[in-house]
């Protein structure tokens, strides 16, 4: 991995409107706005996979699609290569998204059935004017999606290939423009368990090749095989971060440790105790006070509602695992206490 990283988000903030509806007009209600992405600041480099995980609802995909400007943050800084990508316009964004690529999460929806293979993985070429070889770009971007020999699926149409299959092709038509950065959202809950391993081992494959991969997932034992580090989100925020490892063995975080409990772990003496969280993640309009999950958290104090707690270093953990939970952070005093 590069020293410096390649994807630098700051502070991201999105929200979308929400309509007041006729009763709401007639009422003269102030508009409502749904902060789905509040507060989200992340690295990530150059050969690195970095999996976002959480419950739908959470900002994982809106994060996503704010790193290519396909929805617009209020505030908030991304940087890639040392480019302000907010701060791009007209060309600009054209320029962004030759160098990060989106790999969608339904690949039948997201290939055009009335295309061969070959024009599906050449669109992008066409859109960005891009002439030079394009054949040998199309070749490339297959083989390196796992659909060789190339030729035996140029011709063929959508409908012609399995659900794995079509999920090759879409890797390959985010690859054809030779990206710095891949962002994969949710790229195998659309695929059998049986061809999951093969796509995944695809996205490993490409990062050991240099390419950043930024992959959405709310499948915790598929990031900790793949990723190299993992950040948790919740309600907008992320409230771990940390080494994949160090994050998966040693949750900080509440929210955390009950999304790992509910992963089967094929030894049953190393399966914890399933913490079920209640209720359902909050309404995006009306995020609670205090630590957002709070209302949900089996071990929240009377702070837990009053206080936001920031992400801090983990008690006894690696610099960089971090959490945002008052539990983790006065372990960490305690430890530094006694030291």
């Amino acid at each position: 991995m590069s020293a410096a990283p390649l994807l630098e988000v700051r502070d991201l903030h999105v929200s979308f409107p929400v309509p007041r509806g006729v009763a709401g007009a007639l009422a003269r209600r102030p508009p409502e706005r749904a902060r789905a992405v509040d507060g989200v600041s992340f690295d990530l480099a150059a050969g690195e996979l970095l999996a976002l995980v959480g419950e739908s609802g959470s900002g994982k995909s809106t994060t996503a699609q704010a790193l290519l400007r396909l929805v617009e943050p209020d505030r908030g800084s991304i940087r890639l290569g040392g480019e302000d990508v907010l701060a791009a316009h007209g060309r600009g964004i054209r320029t962004l998204r030759r160098r990060a690529s989106l790999i969608y999460q339904d690949p039948y929806q997201a290939l055009n059935p009335r295309l061969r293979v070959r024009d599906v993985v050449a669109e992008a070429l066409v859109i960005q004017g891009v002439g030079d070889d394009p054949e040998g770009r199309v070749t490339r971007a297959l083989e390196a999606a796992g659909l060789t020999p190339p030729e035996t699926y140029l011709e063929r149409r959508p409908h012609e290939l399995s659900g794995g299959q079509r999920q090759r092709v879409a890797i390959a038509a985010a690859l054809v423009l030779e990206p710095e950065l891949l962002i994969a959202d949710e790229p195998v809950s659309m695929l059998d368990v049986s061809v999951r391993a093969g796509v995944l081992g695809v996205l490993d494959g490409l990062r050991r090749r240099g390419i950043a991969v930024l992959m959405i997932t709310h499948d915790l034992s598929t990031a900790a095989q793949y990723a190299d580090r993992i950040a948790v989100m919740y309600l907008g925020r992320v409230v771990e971060e940390g080494p994949a490892r160090a994050v998966i063995d040693d949750p900080q975080h509440p929210y955390t440790r009950a999304l790992i409990s509910v992963v089967l772990d094929a030894d049953p003496r190393r399966r914890p105790e399933q913490q079920i969280i209640a209720g359902e993640i909050p309404d995006a309009t009306r995020i609670p006070s205090g630590c957002r999950f709070h209302p949900r958290c089996p071990v929240r104090l009377e702070s837990c509602s009053e206080f936001d707690q920031p992400l801090g270093q983990a008690r006894g953990a690696v610099p960089e695992h971090r959490a945002a939970c008052v539990h983790a952070r006065a372990a960490s005093a305690t430890l530094e206490e006694t030291r």
